[in-house]
């Protein structure tokens, strides 16, 4: 069997990594561009935007993969002059070269893939600074042993799929994720199931059914 990731291209040209220890894809077949800027950019930054005006945004990303879902952001907020604190979990972190050859850099200026390219080694040591707009920690951990002080604005959940990897929806995973989530805080993914929602409700979180990326009907949105 050939454990190496491959990329792949999805149904809109952009690149997906496919990981067969998984069996999964690290984006949605579908469009791994439209799922980013659908679940995580429109769903989430945007409607916390929209329903909290700021010039500063807090971002934790469960499951940062190949920095896609990093990348719109960070191009969205410096475009908008407000400041981002991003920081994602990742436990299994992709080589430098990997990240490379994603194609990612026609998603973004060609500033911020230069600043990400040569900051994402030492961001997965530390908070590391790309430009005056832009601070990345990329947590090299398991979920569960995550820790920080800060509260998130907005919560990205992009772990793989329930059936490949059930240990990242399961009530401790969530819960814990949760914590992180400021008061008006957003939480979004692109899953849906009736125990995520019973588990988000059972946290104090309202819950939002919404329309999905292309290929999944519904999505799931959460405000504390």
């Amino acid at each position: 069997m050939n454990n190496e990731l491959t990329i792949v291209q999805t149904a809109d040209g952009s690149n997906t990594i496919y990981n067969p220890q998984v069996g999964e894809n690290y984006h949605s077949r579908h469009g791994a561009l439209q799922e980013s800027q659908h679940v995580f950019l429109q769903s989430g930054l945007h409607y916390f935007l929209e329903t909290n005006p700021t010039q500063q945004v807090s971002i934790l990303e469960v499951g940062f993969g190949t920095g896609l879902n990093f990348l719109l952001t960070a191009g969205f907020c410096i475009g908008q002059k407000i400041n981002l604190e991003y920081t994602g979990i990742e436990a299994y972190p992709l080589s430098h070269e990997m990240i490379s050859d994603t194609g990612y850099e026609q998603y973004t200026s060609p500033e911020i893939w230069g600043e990400f390219i040569a900051n994402y080694p030492s961001a997965l040591r530390s908070s590391t600074k790309l430009n005056p707009y832009c601070q990345l920690q990329i947590a090299k951990c398991p979920l569960l042993n995550f820790q920080s002080e800060t509260q998130f604005d907005v919560i990205y959940f992009d772990a793989f799929a329930a059936i490949y990897q059930p240990e990242m929806w399961n009530e401790e995973a969530i819960s814990h994720t949760v914590k992180f989530l400021k008061p008006g805080g957003v939480f979004v993914t692109y899953a849906i199931t009736g125990n995520l929602k019973r588990m988000l409700k059972g946290l104090g979180l309202q819950i939002q059914k919404i329309p999905g990326a292309a290929g999944k009907r519904e999505m799931l949105r959460a405000v504390r």
